[in-house]
């Protein structure tokens, strides 16, 4: 991110665009791979127009243990550009 603030101001304008375009297509992907797994993991039968009680807690559960491990994976992945980036310092 420090070598967007050497871009001249269009370019950095550009780039802030992309960036913010790939983290909604990235939120969105996230959000629809949490409403497929859970649906397929939880919802057994269709007859009627809401959930059964079961079915809620089995969505609330899948849906807290998905962006928990959404969470931690980010942390993670945090984590190795950290390391990456003091690996790459001269000394």
């Amino acid at each position: 991110m420090e070598n967007v603030q050497n871009l001249p101001p269009h370019q950095q304008q550009q780039f802030m665009q992309k960036l913010e375009q790939a983290q909604m297509t990235d939120s969105l992907t996230m959000y629809n791979n949490l409403v497929e797994r859970c649906f397929e993991a939880c919802s057994y039968s269709f007859r009627s127009k809401t959930l059964e009680k079961y079915e809620t807690s089995c969505m609330e559960n899948c849906a807290s243990r998905y962006i928990k491990m959404a969470q931690r994976v980010g942390l993670r992945f945090q984590e190795h550009q950290a390391m990456q980036q003091q690996q790459q310092q001269p000394k």
